[in-house]
């Protein structure tokens, strides 16, 4: 997804000033409705499992260039060493997609930090939580994760020693740690957009109390020594001379 379709920063906070305030509420709505959109769509997720499926597919050529090896022989050996240049130009790949998906994540949390501290719209803010996205990616990522988890641990019990055994072995977990770690990710996208929800679209002026609410009609507390309320402050005392 190019960065150009992310929506602008907020204005400066001196320039809201002379902005109508419907227009900023209306401008900040939008803006985080698109990023909300931008970081919890459907591409996004199908854009983690394709950085996913590249990664499986380098590492499957490291798999074919252990085997290769393993076998010996010069045809083999050339054989591997493809393979082993496969696998390197598919995981370089892969690595070079999967920064560029991260910084453009960085950008969309910046813009949704940003554009939620601009201002407050409870009404607004409400519909941008988005419960349907957050448990789909998490309900997804945890098929997914469950599914790396059996792979690799069934490939680890499955294994017998043999010819072939250890990298057959490597491939298998190898590709088993790929859907985990992919899992990893797609949950923790979820959490942080839920963390993110929780703190920066709270309502405007609720503050935590770490002290004793006292109701205003209750009466004042009284003295420990005394057992009288206590006096407020700048008044005379009846015993006090007159003021000079």
């Amino acid at each position: 997804m190019p960065r150009r379709d992310l929506p602008p920063p907020p204005p400066p906070a001196h320039l809201r000033e002379w902005l109508d305030e419907s227009v900023v509420r209306a401008d900040r709505a939008r803006s985080l409705a698109e990023l909300v959109r931008h970081n919890l769509g459907i591409e996004r997720l199908l854009l983690l499992w394709a950085v996913a499926a590249v990664f499986a597919l380098g590492w499957s050529f490291v798999g074919m260039a252990l085997m290769a090896f393993e076998e010996g022989g010069p045809l083999a050996r050339a054989l591997g060493l493809v393979f082993a240049a496969l696998a390197a130009g598919v995981l370089v790949s892969g690595g070079i997609w999967f920064g560029r998906g991260a910084r453009l994540d960085r950008r969309i949390r910046q813009l949704q930090c940003a554009w939620a501290a601009s201002d407050r719209d409870p009404a607004a803010d409400r519909r941008l939580r988005a419960p349907g996205r957050s448990l789909a990616w998490l309900l997804s990522s945890l098929a997914l994760g469950a599914l790396g988890l059996r792979v690799t641990f069934g490939a680890a019990a499955g294994t017998r020693p043999g010819e072939g055994a250890y990298a057959e072995l490597v491939l298998t977990m190898g590709l088993g740690l790929i859907l985990w770690v992919t899992a990893l990710l797609g949950l923790g996208k979820a959490g942080a957009h839920y963390r993110w929800a929780l703190c920066a679209l709270r309502p405007a002026g609720r503050s935590v109390s770490y002290g004793r609410r006292i109701s205003p009609g209750a009466p004042a507390r009284r003295s420990a020594s005394t057992g009288r309320p206590p006096r407020a402050s700048g008044t005379r005392s009846r015993s006090s001379g007159p003021a000079v």
